[in-house]
């Protein structure tokens, strides 16, 4: 709502930016959307690799931290 609000102020004060802005949207979205997936394999990697290297603690009783 507040993206939706911060866009409606912006086309009041300057409209040819505001719909720039509408128009490279989605672009700016599929260029970064490679980037995010890179980020989720990263993180499933190392919470694989932590759960990997904690195993033997767990399995000896040691409780997780919360």
């Amino acid at each position: 709502m507040l993206n939706f609000l911060l866009w409606l102020l912006l086309l009041i004060l300057c409209w040819p930016l505001a719909l720039l802005a509408l128009v490279a949207w989605p672009f700016i979205w599929l260029l970064s959307l490679p980037f995010r997936l890179v980020g989720i394999t990263f993180e499933a990697i190392f919470a694989f690799l932590r759960a990997v290297l904690m195993l033997p603690a767990r399995i000896l009783g040691q409780k997780p931290a919360a």
